[in-house]
């Protein structure tokens, strides 16, 4: 009943903020009436599918399901920027009317609707093609104390947030694996949000990850929607794939004679879904050679750096973030996180947060490419 009622408040809430679109750039258009018709038309449909979409997942044609949800995510991601482009567009409106005559402001009103209704079409068309294509290859130099000279220019190869899901499948998946071998990493770090989905599901567009290959193996830790798509059944299959997944625990890597620790983390929230898989990098670092050369951790959401500054780590690797994956919404990630991008300052920790390799939800990037991020030791 709970859920039911949430669930027409955010339909509700969605309607309105159409509503709140169509009054505000259809009239200035001057469409005529057939014109305004199609207007809204077009925007109940808007309405109508974003929740389509969500509940399409639940369907048992795949193929239907994936269809409905490919168009779904996109409209919202067009709306998205039509909702924020509208706002401040009515934002620059006012400002306006205190230095243009009544027939300038009219005109000006046209220009802006028919310019709002572009830059989100735009906008949506440039981030879907960035989605879309392979990650980028990031290159990022972390300075290390006291690194020994066998270790400068250990590397590395960090992936995270690839979102397996409707819209992401085999072939997205592929691609970025060829890529992180292409890079002949010393290690691969995958940073949680693998999967929107379970295992029957999503399992047989996830096989690639088989193939990734490092000298000293592929290290995984859980993100918050390994837990919303059960995160002990895709541990099991992510350990079938060959990779070690890290939970609050740590290996040591022997590379040229020096000692690594490469530790692992749950999800920073993973204690509301299973007490027992509280994130604690302390516990994860228990036991591990005071002597090591570097420590490093993977966490999958930068909140976790306080707690892994206070452990002694040298480095932690994160995503969580998308780096707020299109603009405006990386202005936002601020207020729920540390850091919302790139290599940042944590008292004596260095916490690399990447952009992610996939994305979530809409198939739209805008102002925040995804990575697959290349992390060298150098000396600092």
């Amino acid at each position: 009943m709970r859920l039911s009622r949430r669930l027409l408040s955010l339909v509700a809430l969605l309607a309105l903020f159409h509503l709140y679109i169509g009054l505000r750039l259809l009239p200035p258009l001057a469409l005529g009436t057939t014109g305004l018709v199609i207007g809204w038309l077009a925007l109940l449909a808007s309405c109508l599918m974003m929740p389509l979409a969500v509940f399409a997942r639940s369907a048992r044609d795949e193929e239907w399901s994936d269809r409905f949800a490919w168009v779904g995510l996109t409209t919202m991601g067009l709306f998205s920027s039509l909702l924020v482009f509208t706002l401040l567009r009515d934002i620059v409106l006012l400002i306006s009317g205190a230095f243009l005559n009544t027939s300038q402001l009219l005109a000006f009103d046209r220009l802006t609707a028919i310019a709002t209704i572009s830059i989100a079409g735009l906008a949506t068309l440039i981030g879907l093609f960035n989605a879309r294509r392979r990650a980028a290859i990031v290159d990022v130099d972390v300075p290390v104390a006291n690194l020994p000279a066998e270790l400068h220019g250990f590397s590395i190869a960090q992936i995270s947030d690839v979102h397996v899901g409707p819209t992401i499948k085999y072939e997205y998946v592929a691609a970025i694996v060829d890529a992180v071998n292409g890079l002949d990493a010393d290690v691969i770090a995958v940073t949680g949000d693998v999967v929107d989905g379970n295992v029957p599901q999503l399992a047989a567009h996830v096989a690639p990850l088989s193939r990734l290959r490092s000298r000293h193996g592929t290290y995984f830790v859980t993100g918050n929607h390994e837990y919303y798509s059960g995160a002990q059944a895709w541990t099991r299959e992510f350990e079938r794939l060959g990779m070690r997944v890290l939970t609050n625990e740590h290996v040591v890597l022997m590379h040229r004679e020096h000692q690594i620790v490469v530790a692992g983390v749950t999800d920073y929230s993973a204690h509301h879904f299973d007490p027992r898989n509280r994130s604690d990098p302390s516990v994860a670092l228990h036991g591990a050679p005071a002597s090591a050369a570097v420590k490093i951790l993977l966490a999958h959401q930068p909140r976790s750096a306080e707690a892994a500054a206070e452990a002694g780590f040298d480095l932690q690797l994160s995503g969580h973030t998308h780096g707020g994956q299109f603009w405006p919404w990386n202005h936002f990630v601020r207020f729920q996180q540390p850091f919302t991008a790139g290599l940042n300052r944590l008292k004596n920790l260095w916490v690399y947060t990447s952009r992610g390799t996939g994305y979530w939800g809409p198939p739209k990037r805008f102002g925040a490419p995804s990575e697959i991020t290349r992390i060298r030791l150098v000396p600092a």
